[in-house]
């Protein structure tokens, strides 16, 4: 089983990886950590190249966040809210999660798009608060590919490294991958069986 799922997400080659991490980025099917690294195993074996890795690994990344920031920039405070009210359990967000981060960010400025993209937490969800906030369609996407390429080179770089110092490192990073996918669904269920919405003071949206 575990042999399975890393032959899945190779045998997608570049393209399968950019989708997986689209889709990691929208809905996590798999978290990244899984995908970069399984690719990283995939290099150092010598069945993948590093800078396709990268770039396709990097760019999606980039659409998945881009359709999060879309979403914030097309419809608005006053059309987002209602939405994560009512999807809010599906998507295990809420409202407060969102003003919570749009604080974040206009506290911090454009920067954390990039330095984000190294938090597990707040990496995907502070595309929201960049579209809000009506950030620069171009310097929202460089910030999010300068930092995105750096996170993946470095898991690439890492389970590269690891794989060439363990020998077995293959073996146990399926046992990984199928942990890291059952806590994730267990993670999910969890949030969706437990989900509810909290009231928090609306911050002011940008003027026009």
């Amino acid at each position: 089983m575990q042999d399975f799922i890393i032959q899945l997400i190779e045998g997608g080659g570049y393209i399968g990886i950019a989708l997986l991490m689209a889709l990691e980025n929208i809905f996590p099917p798999i978290p990244s950590e899984v995908i970069m690294g399984v690719a990283g195993v995939a290099v150092h074996a010598g069945r993948m190249a590093f800078w396709p890795v990268l770039f396709w690994g990097t760019l999606g990344s980039t659409v998945g966040n881009y359709l999060w920031f879309l979403a914030g920039k097309k419809m608005g405070y006053e059309r987002l809210r209602p939405f994560v009210d009512r999807h809010g359990r599906w998507l295990t967000l809420d409202w407060c999660d969102i003003e919570r981060s749009s604080r974040f960010f206009r506290k911090h400025g454009q920067w954390v798009v990039f330095f984000l993209r190294f938090s597990p937490l707040m990496r995907t969800i502070i595309s929201l608060p960049a579209g809000l906030a009506r950030m620069g369609t171009s310097r929202f996407l460089i910030f999010t590919f300068m930092g995105s390429s750096l996170w993946n080179a470095a898991l690439i770089g890492s389970a590269s490294l690891l794989a060439n110092w363990f020998g077995n490192f293959e073996q146990v990073l399926s046992y990984i991958v199928l942990g890291m996918i059952l806590v994730g669904a267990a993670w999910y269920a969890y949030r969706v069986i437990t989900w509810t919405p909290r009231q928090v003071q609306s911050v002011e949206e940008p003027a026009e």
